[in-house]
């Protein structure tokens, strides 16, 4: 880290001085992990519509906007939805609710990369609610039938064609406790300035 903002000094950035709001970001993003495992307390209507709201104000390619969104909250069709996969999707019957996310393939040649940035747009918000969340990933993943998780969802909530789905974010209250992102575990040596170099490069290069 310290070689980072030595190479930063030496281009004559300089240090923006951080403000409340950055240090609260910086705190959301660090304190926000992946959770699996959630109470039975529902979640009310403002906090459902706070997080719908962060999902639609997402950015998009040429402002397309190419993404759905459907909440699931009947426990019967998140026990179905937490069959979509052949691993990691189990924990979609425990939680609140479910936001399967979805975009019309035809609309966009970027839809997988708009619906990301709504669907973590979401998970942000949701932690920001005091609330967990996980990504449920289904585009290019099979059921334990080997029928693709893509179809599968769209059958069950009879999605159109056009529609193809990204992923499902699982949200709830927390029923585990998990410590923030550990900083040390940060890749330092993942981040190139100028440009790309390779680890024996920078060694001869002193950099």
């Amino acid at each position: 880290m310290q070689k980072i903002i030595f190479i930063f000094a030496n281009l004559n950035i300089k240090r923006v001085q951080r403000t409340k709001k950055m240090e609260s970001f910086a705190t959301l993003i660090q304190n926000r992990r992946s959770t699996r495992k959630f109470t039975e307390q529902l979640l009310s209507p403002e906090q459902v519509e706070l997080i719908l709201k962060a999902a639609l104000m997402a950015p998009a390619s040429k402002r397309s906007n190419p993404w759905q969104f459907v909440v699931v909250e009947d426990k019967e069709m998140l026990k179905k939805l937490a069959g979509c996969k052949k691993n990691g999707s189990a924990f979609l019957e425990g939680c609140a609710l479910a936001v399967v996310v979805l975009a019309n393939v035809m609309e966009s040649d970027v839809w997988i990369e708009d619906a990301s940035v709504a669907s973590i747009y979401m998970q942000l918000q949701t932690e920001d609610l005091g609330l967990g969340s996980c990504w449920c990933q289904i585009r290019n993943r099979v059921t334990e039938d080997e029928e693709d998780s893509n179809n599968y969802v769209r059958s069950l909530l009879d999605i159109p064609y056009q529609l193809d789905v990204l992923s499902i974010i699982g949200i709830g209250y927390k029923d585990q406790v998990r410590k923030p992102f550990d900083e040390s575990h940060l890749q330092w040596e993942k981040i190139h300035i100028g440009k790309f170099s390779l680890p024996e490069e920078n060694k001869e290069t002193g950099e």
